[in-house]
């Protein structure tokens, strides 16, 4: 038998005097009532309540008995009004995980309208370059970008992730402009250090230069580091467009090798399957799908 609901049962027998008066307060018959009770006293290895033909009284056993069920069928109660309200209104705190020049450039500042227009929801924003299990690190939703690996996660698509390749204008007067990919080789190319795992710079594959591409002197895992490092003139980045075009437009870098851009990567926010979810995860998928979707 259910033990909350034979406490509940028990509970009501002492509030309103019989087990009658109780059995048909939870819908059921009086014998089914009695048995509630018997379940807890055989399980208690003792009598809760003393009846005669013509009343009821609680053993000290039921007494201490009755005050620890009221708390706990209280704190039961508590637990599901607080599900429940979870389940209705966008409330509770969002853990999101995202790249770091994606999360930084991007995520972050429209995140803010959706903090406006969920004022009982809370953000907390990790940013990293490495692929987290969201269970094992308690995130809400993550943004991958790159082939998705099979999992039991929703993956919902987002716009593909565009990159560019730049210089300073005083590095290209200094060492020229590469008009094709096989000149690179003579180039000071920035090294992203996710890339050195997987061969180091790539662009399509039919534009690997004959010569190989150079050893990166500088290299580094953050894109932000080899752009200043590119806006210092010291050699080529290869980085998202996301975090590139405002320094091409403003003239501080240039756009090299257009033609020869690397495919855009794909980009999914991902989240982990439920068959109802909260409505501060469902608001934040619809608000990245309205901004970010294809």
């Amino acid at each position: 038998m259910d033990r909350f609901e034979s406490m509940a049962v028990f509970v009501a027998t002492v509030d309103k005097g019989s087990l009658r008066a109780a059995a048909d307060a939870f819908g059921m018959s009086a014998p089914m009532a009695g048995k509630h009770i018997r379940h807890l006293e055989e399980r208690l290895g003792a009598r809760l309540l003393t009846r005669t033909t013509r009343r009821q009284s609680l053993t000290e056993i039921g007494q201490a008995y009755l005050d620890q069920c009221r708390v706990i069928l209280e704190q039961v109660r508590a637990a599901e009004s607080c599900t429940q309200a979870l389940r209705s209104t966008a409330r509770g705190k969002l853990r999101i995980n995202a790249p770091v020049t994606f999360g930084s450039v991007m995520l972050a500042p429209v995140l803010t309208q959706f903090l406006t227009q969920n004022p009982e929801v809370q953000v907390e924003l990790t940013l990293n370059d490495r692929v987290i299990d969201l269970v094992d690190e308690g995130v809400d939703a993550a943004i991958r970008i790159g082939l998705l690996a099979d999992s039991s996660l929703v993956a919902r698509p987002l716009k593909p992730y565009g990159m560019v390749i730049c210089a300073a204008p005083s590095y290209l007067l200094r060492m020229g402009t590469p008009q094709r990919p096989d000149d690179l080789v003579d180039h000071q190319c920035l090294g992203f250090t996710h890339w050195s795992r997987k061969g180091g710079w790539t662009l399509g594959r039919s534009d690997t230069p004959p010569r190989g591409w150079p050893v990166s002197r500088f290299q580094s895992n953050n894109g932000l580091a080899l752009r200043m490092a590119a806006l210092e003139g010291f050699g080529i980045v290869m980085q998202s467009s996301v975090m590139l075009n405002g320094d091409v437009a403003a003239g501080r870098l240039v756009e090299i090798l257009q033609d020869h851009r690397p495919p855009p990567h794909p980009m999914h926010l991902i989240y982990p399957k439920d068959r109802q979810p909260v409505p501060k995860l469902s608001r934040f998928v619809d608000f990245m799908l309205a901004h970010f979707g294809v």
